[in-house]
């Protein structure tokens, strides 16, 4: 099984899977953070995740002579960025919750807030 996470390399092709990894964890992040900062729906951060997705099995083509599509994997790579994506768009939300209606709601992690009592 040749997958983008799955697969064993050394040396150099290693260091370069792991950047890519770390690139499309970013671009999942700054993704759901910018769907949050326009004020949209969830539903959009999902979107771009899947494009992420599909930019990811591109890569793993191009450059590790990987199948050009492989479902599993595919599926495998946009759940973890749904992770990410998740991550940037609550954290995103949360920032903007509290700061632009302080008098309602106050932090209570970096990924959820509450009504004030």
């Amino acid at each position: 099984m040749q997958g983008l996470f799955i697969d064993s390399d050394t040396g150099g092709r290693l260091v370069i899977r792991v950047l890519i990894v770390i690139l499309g964890f970013w671009t999942a992040w700054r993704a759901g953070r910018a769907v949050a900062s326009s004020w949209d729906s969830y539903a959009l951060a999902v979107i771009y995740t899947f494009l992420v997705g599909l930019g990811l099995q591109f890569l793993h083509h191009a450059l590790f002579d990987g199948p050009v599509f492989d479902l599993s994997n595919y599926i495998l790579d946009v759940v973890l960025l749904l992770i990410f994506a998740t991550a940037g768009y609550r954290f995103r939300r949360t920032d903007q919750m509290v700061n632009n209606y302080y008098w309602l709601y106050e932090k209570t992690s970096a990924f959820s807030w509450k009504k004030k009592n």
